[in-house]
């Protein structure tokens, strides 16, 4: 195990079997998400969306994307068909490695959406890719910089407008060392429910969680690696809307932490079926104290558990 406070090395993550991705193959329909349309040729792209951000630029990152992918990994994907080509939506994605954010990004582009996505305001300075970060939808996030309300303001700005808006939850990679989703922010929870308050419907959340892209070596990936993303169906918070006309100026923090549980929750059951593994018995990651705790038991409805 890692020492406190540091991911294990990737050398320790042991690569995804092809044994593996051939058990997912049976239970689930596996496609590559790195061409577009990958589930078929009766997806309709999203044309205004798409002519609206850059498509020279993001054509041209999303070309390079695939080549370096095609390179490394075999990137596979189940559960793009419940990805809206229309309409406003929020995707709540895993973090295991900076490697694998670029999965759920490019399956979406190549789905013929063009979501806008929150990402730490360091990547905007990486030389070349970084220009092209904001070229394509990067709304930058200023860490620890107090100002995590505008970051939630903007966020439902963007999806109020009809814009769909992806996240990634744990705020940085998962400090977990064995590689599960850690403790995550609450952001995302308060844009769904403050959005959907706004808007007089509840906004479409889905979770995406994708395991393989930790055991790459990036000086040298070959052979290539298993990458398997799973884009999960939507998620259920109806019922934490129903008394939406009483919040006040804000989600109730009970709301907004039981819906936090279940983002939790449905990520980390997503990545015990692409392991083959479960979830620790001893619980979750604590980014705060960096050390395992017990999960919660939240008294709102559901199981505590990440399989739930």
């Amino acid at each position: 195990m890692a020492s406190k406070g540091k991911p294990s090395p990737r050398s320790a993550v042991k690569p995804l079997s092809n044994e593996r991705v051939a058990e997912l193959a049976k239970r689930h329909h596996l496609v590559d998400p790195m061409r577009d349309f990958p589930t078929g040729p009766g997806r309709r792209a999203n044309l205004p969306e798409i002519n609206a951000q850059n498509p020279k630029g993001t054509k041209r990152l999303l070309k390079g994307v695939d080549v370096v992918f095609n390179a490394s990994c075999r990137t596979r994907a189940w559960g793009l068909d419940n990805i809206p080509e229309n309409g406003p939506f929020i995707t709540c994605a895993s973090h295991v490695t900076m490697f694998d954010v670029f999965v759920p990004m490019a399956s979406l582009f190549h789905m013929g959406r063009r979501p806008r996505y929150m990402a730490k305001a360091e990547m905007a300075k990486w030389p070349l890719i970084g220009k092209w970060f904001q070229i394509v939808g990067m709304q930058p996030v200023q860490r620890h910089s107090g100002k995590a309300k505008q970051i939630e303001e903007t966020s439902i700005d963007i999806l109020t407008s009809g814009r769909p808006l992806t996240v990634w939850p744990e705020g940085t990679v998962t400090r977990d060392p064995k590689k599960w989703v850690m403790s995550i922010k609450e952001g995302a929870a308060f844009i769904a429910l403050e959005a959907s308050r706004r808007l007089g419907h509840e906004v479409p959340l889905f979770c995406a969680s994708t395991w393989g892209a930790a055991s790459i070596n990036h000086w040298w990936p070959w052979p290539r690696k298993n990458v398997v993303m799973e884009y999960g169906p939507r998620l259920d918070y109806a019922d934490l809307l129903e008394d939406v006309d009483s919040w006040g100026d804000e989600p109730p923090a009970a709301a907004v932490n039981e819906l936090n549980w279940r983002i939790f929750r449905r990520l980390n059951a997503q990545l015990e079926e692409i392991r083959g593994e479960k979830f620790p018995e001893a619980g979750y990651w604590d980014y705060r104290t960096m050390s395992r705790k017990p999960l919660p038991d939240l008294g709102l409805g559901g199981a505590t558990t990440p399989a739930a």
